[in-house]
């Protein structure tokens, strides 16, 4: 009976690693240089977050009835997984390995769910519901990926990693609602930034954009040096990457910024992930 639990464990993980592999080339390029323990529970926690967003964002091919249940199924399948420890589901079977090994739980799933919910019915923000939506979606990921990060290097002041933690998962999120602020709301019909629309987009409210999401990355780059060995390198990686796409947005004027999605050439990837690769 020991070898058949050990092997699904096992079938999940791989099919996790899958995802990133697949969806998405910086994040993939950033975990390669984890420890091997440490990527996995990332590329756990990074998959189970990819198959929400696909729920919400129309990848799925389903209307917005049935995408608010497979939404709460998913969460009610995730919370039962983290609590039994299995799921016929290898996504959220692989998620529930890390969940327990690192230990969160709903405290940082709940407001997650809750801000992939809010996409199925909001599509614009004010400041409060635009911090709650920022948290939920991408600062509690990060959370969840320091939790593993320091799994096996505890530290004395956690608040601080924890800030650095939220602050990096909220520049993330800020640069790819920027870069993506033509397909959000044509496609998806979205405007997520408050007071910020498509129409009337001009070079200060860039500005005033790009120096906010300058200010997180100032705050999780601070952090970095501190990070375990097995994180450190990965973190500063994705951390150049999106500061490298910060500078991009500033240089690209608002009226081109509201066409086309502005990306970091790979040449320039491989000059990142080589420089963070050496780094001590």
């Amino acid at each position: 009976m020991s070898v058949r639990p050990a092997l699904y464990d096992r079938v999940a993980e791989e099919t996790a690693s899958i995802v990133i592999q697949r969806y998405s080339t910086s994040f993939g390029l950033a975990s390669r240089l984890l420890g091997p323990s440490v990527r996995q529970h990332v590329e756990n926690i990074y998959a189970l977050v990819r198959i929400a967003d696909e729920i919400v964002d129309g990848g799925a091919d389903i209307d917005t009835i049935q995408a608010a249940r497979a939404l709460n199924d998913l969460e009610a399948e995730t919370e039962t997984a983290i609590s039994t420890g299995f799921s016929a589901n290898l996504v959220v079977h692989a998620f529930a390995l890390t969940a327990r090994d690192v230990s969160f739980g709903t405290e940082l799933t709940a407001p997650f769910f809750e801000s992939m919910r809010t996409d199925l019915t909001q599509t614009q923000h004010d400041q409060a519901s635009f911090d709650k939506y920022v948290y939920g979606s991408a600062e509690v990921v990060g959370l969840m990926c320091l939790r593993a990060f320091l799994v096996d290097d505890p530290v004395t002041d956690l608040p601080r990693f924890e800030t650095g933690a939220r602050a990096l998962g909220a520049a993330f999120q800020k640069v790819n609602f920027l870069r993506d602020l033509s397909a959000d709301f044509v496609t998806l019909g979205r405007s997520y930034f408050p007071d910020v629309a498509i129409d009337s987009f001009d070079e200060e409210t860039k500005a005033r954009l790009l120096d906010d999401i300058d200010a997180d990355l100032a705050v999780s780059g601070a952090v970095v040096p501190d990070l375990p060995r097995s994180s450190r390198r990965a973190v500063a990686l994705a951390q150049s990457l999106f500061a490298e796409l910060s500078s991009r947005l500033r240089a690209t004027p608002a009226s081109e910024l509201v066409r086309a999605r502005v990306r970091v050439p790979n040449p320039v990837k491989a000059r990142l992930a080589l420089a963070a690769a050496v780094r001590r």
